[in-house]
């Protein structure tokens, strides 16, 4: 079912993308989204961009076989740019929000709010297609503002201790068996380091987006995405 889903919502981005172009109000679907974005990013992490983001979907359907398939760039994997591109995109975003909050109460209201909603939306589309051409289908998820979003509530969560029973984590087992073949490490869609699980209590990094796929290509079977203990 959760691959299911993950291979669907791609749709999702045309219908806001393009369609709010004509009817804004489309732009307002993405006030549940975050919503739930944050609420999953409480209990999981970057769970829902690696299995329900919109975006993410059509990064991985339809970018990927048409990939250069490059390594990152420094750049891409830079906190300087994560949290810069963050921080402007945020703020950017809160302008626009207060300027359109002027028209509170009248009839164009609401067309307004969707339209910003739906700019906003046009960004990672234009560049994550660009940049998942060039270089790599995930390449906007390395700096995607709304993943990062999803990482600070991750961070909250695990502070408040909500993470301790509902959080996925690579873990490794039989590190002994590894063939230190990298696999799992070159099949990650973030360049992360995977491989690390099998060296101490199981994957913590809070970038990883709980994809599976590097359990996937372990030829040994030695990783596994799970409940953290």
């Amino acid at each position: 079912m959760q691959k299911q889903i993950k291979n669907w919502t791609w749709f999702l981005v045309p219908v806001i993308a393009i369609g709010g172009l004509f009817w804004p109000k489309f732009g307002l679907l993405l006030f549940p989204i975050m919503v739930t974005l944050i609420g999953i990013g409480i209990f999981r992490g970057k769970f829902w961009c690696g299995n329900l983001c919109p975006h993410g979907s059509l990064f991985d359907r339809f970018v990927s076989p048409f990939s250069a398939g490059r390594k990152f760039p420094e750049l891409i994997k830079s906190p300087l740019l994560k949290w810069g591109f963050f921080t402007f995109f945020m703020g950017m975003f809160v302008i626009r929000v207060v300027r359109v909050m002027g028209s509170w109460g009248s009839l164009g209201f609401w067309d307004q709010l969707g339209f910003v909603m739906v700019f906003n939306y046009m960004m990672p589309t234009i560049i994550g297609i660009t940049l998942g051409l060039v270089i790599k289908p995930r390449a906007w998820c390395r700096f995607c503002p709304m993943g990062t979003v999803a990482e600070l509530s991750y961070r909250l969560g695990k502070k408040l201790g909500l993470t301790r029973n509902t959080d996925l984590i690579v873990s490794g087992f039989s590190p002994g068996k590894c063939a230190d073949c990298g696999l799992c490490n070159r099949s990650c869609p973030l360049e992360l380091t995977p491989q690390n699980a099998l060296e101490k209590e199981g994957f913590q990094e809070t970038s990883c987006i709980k994809c599976g796929i590097c359990t996937e290509k372990c030829p040994q079977k030695l990783l596994d995405m799970g409940k953290a203990s």
